[in-house]
């Protein structure tokens, strides 16, 4: 008698062989307080599996880093549901904007708008324009309506309509009876953002609202008074519109502008007076060196701010108000954003440096001439340093002066 063999078969052998080629690894997005070890609990895996997936060399990771957590297969049949379109839109950096914020504001990743924008770091600075991603939504062709309708208006004709301080396209498609989707296919317009001054086609008349009997119609506007600004060298449009009180917008429309590019001895449209700025050095600058050298010695504390311990953005908290300049209590990343760039330092500006504990703008001192700056070291204090340093040459980031 022949004898049978049976082999037998594991169920995960089985169902590595119908799921053949079918592995995928499912991502995870870093949060703030995560670590590796608090992902891989959380994914029911283990670090080193998390580091070999992803390639890391270190347990390093950072916020909004996405990373490979397992490679589990799913089953073939099921099918992801297909990404919405999406297009690109322009935005201006505004104060305070760091690629963080703008990622979560646009629900995408910080990795998706450097790669968007062909950025090698996570430096922005106010005025400038990225890339961004948003959806595009299908319009849902409503059911055809049973009831008699008024035979539609004729909209063949159009005007032209300029845009002022305040309008919208939703405000100016009720004052036309459009709606913002007809506005913006009428113009070619890809995203809702518009400027003063801007050039809109809009069809039928304006829906004017005649005043109350009892309410006196209001004078006519004067039109609006311009002066000419000559650029000078450091100048760009972010700060030349802060100086003048006027939106970076504003400033592009009223001079005709479709780039942030500026030139020194260009002339510019601007409306008003100019905000009286610091001067680079007299009273303040001399006052400010003196205020910072007067704590030299004050041990370092982390959040400090006071004679009991200063971190370096609370150095420089305290040293300017106790020179005169009142103001509030920012990180080093937060006075970066209140300050210009000078191609020439002088005593009392701002020296930056980039990648120190963290990644970005981290650290902060006072530029006090000579190649020699003062600033709150952990280990030393309050105390002077040098420029030439090789730690500081390697993470110098430029001079910068406030507004």
């Amino acid at each position: 008698m022949k004898k049978t063999i049976v082999r037998s078969v594991s169920t995960a052998a089985l169902l590595s062989t119908v799921f053949a080629g079918s592995a995928y690894a499912s991502s995870y997005t870093v949060q703030k307080g995560d670590t590796l070890s608090k992902i891989a609990s959380k994914y029911q895996t283990t670090v080193p599996q998390i580091k070999n997936l992803n390639g890391l060399t270190t347990d390093m990771i950072y916020v909004n880093q996405t990373l490979k957590v397992t490679d589990e297969p799913i089953q073939p049949e099921v099918t992801a549901p297909a990404p919405a379109p999406t297009s690109t839109s322009d935005y201006v950096v505004k104060n305070g904007d760091y690629l963080g914020k703008i990622a979560k504001e646009f629900s995408t990743t910080v990795a998706e708008l450097k790669s968007l924008n062909g950025l090698n770091s996570d430096r922005i600075y106010i005025g400038q324009t990225l890339k961004v991603s948003v959806v595009v939504t299908t319009p849902v062709t409503p059911p055809p309506v049973e009831t008699p309708t008024t035979p539609p208006a004729d909209t063949s004709a159009t005007a032209v309509y300029t845009v002022v301080n305040g309008d919208t396209l939703s405000k100016i498609g009720l004052q036309y009876k459009m709606s913002v989707q007809e506005l913006k296919n009428l113009n070619n317009l890809s995203s809702d953002r518009i400027y003063i001054g801007q050039k809109l086609s809009v069809t039928a008349q304006a829906v004017v609202t005649p005043p109350p009997p009892t309410t006196p119609v209001a004078p006519p506007v004067n039109p609006v008074q311009t002066s000419d600004y000559i650029v000078k060298s450091g100048d760009t449009l972010g700060s030349i519109s802060q100086q003048y009180k006027m939106t970076l917008q504003e400033l592009m429309g009223i001079n005709g502008l479709n780039s942030h590019m500026i030139y020194v001895g260009q002339v510019l449209k601007v409306v008003g007076e100019a905000e009286v700025v610091t001067p680079p050095t007299g009273e303040f600058a001399t006052a400010f060196v003196n205020a910072a050298q007067s704590v030299m010695g004050i041990p370092y504390a982390w959040g400090g701010s006071s004679l009991n311990g200063f971190d370096c953005s609370g150095f420089i908290y305290y040293a300017a108000n106790l020179a005169g300049k009142k103001m509030g209590r920012y990180s080093a990343e937060g006075y970066y954003s209140r300050t210009f760039y000078v191609d020439q330092p002088q005593p009392g500006d701002l020296v930056f440096f980039e990648n120190t504990y963290k990644k970005g703008i981290s650290h902060v001192g006072i530029y006090i001439g000579a190649n020699q700056f003062i600033h709150a070291d952990e280990k030393k204090g309050v105390s002077i340093a040098n420029l030439s340093n090789p730690y500081y040459t390697a993470h110098f980031d430029g001079f910068k002066r406030f507004y």
